[in-house]
């Protein structure tokens, strides 16, 4: 059975993300919570969050211990002003709980489709990716789908690892017949769907290096 995984919006007080992120590293909860949970990672504000929003998602046994432990496990933080927080489960990726560890631009997509393309949304991930990977030096981390939908839209969140915002703009203007194929089907994909977000962050766990840049 696929483990659990939850994504948690945390906005801080003025000037204390890094402080914040520092405090969740050291939670025994992730330690000492049912059948070890597993932090997956911690994200920073790039683009399109407030400077003092972190981003942490978390890996759990089951959507049980996910519900009920998930939330309360920021509780002894102080210097928080709101959580916000999505239990998801993986679709075709991740296929384990093996936390990234390289620095680059991390961008957060959320996607709201409708559940009659949601199997053409699928495949065309599946087969756009091994060629984005090969061309732009990029990882999908994952595709995750909410626990809770409140429509008929299926509701997900694509994380993709990029080594740099100039990849960024680079993977949007496709060169020769392999990318262009690519990008088709990227923007079929884009097509389908009700409704799309995105912003990027940089990681905060990475083991490669810091990111000291001020992006906001």
């Amino acid at each position: 059975m696929s483990r659990v995984y939850v994504h948690q919006r945390i906005a801080c007080a003025p000037r204390t993300w890094k402080l914040v992120a520092n405090n969740v590293l050291s939670l025994k909860g992730f330690r000492e919570a049912p059948e070890k949970s597993i932090l997956y990672g911690i994200w920073r504000s790039q683009i399109g969050l407030p400077r003092d929003t972190i981003t942490v998602i978390s890996s759990w046994k089951n959507d049980k211990i996910a519900t009920e432990t998930a939330p309360q496990i920021f509780n002894e933080l102080s210097l928080v002003e709101s959580i916000e927080t999505n239990v998801m489960v993986p679709t075709v990726r991740p296929v384990n709980d093996s936390p990234p560890k390289t620095q680059g631009n991390y961008a957060f997509r959320w996607f709201e489709t409708p559940e009659v393309h949601f199997e053409e949304f699928l495949n065309l991930c599946k087969d756009a990716w091994p060629n984005f990977e090969s061309k732009y030096d990029s990882q999908i981390i994952g595709l995750w789908k909410m626990n809770s939908n409140q429509s008929h839209n299926i509701k997900t969140l694509l994380l993709t690892r990029r080594p740099s915002l100039t990849m960024w703009e680079r993977s949007k203007i496709p060169q020769g017949a392999i990318e262009t194929e690519v990008r088709d089907k990227l923007n079929r994909r884009y097509d389908l769907c009700d409704w799309t977000t995105v912003y990027t962050t940089t990681l905060l766990t990475a083991n490669d290096g810091d990111d000291n840049i001020r992006w906001s």
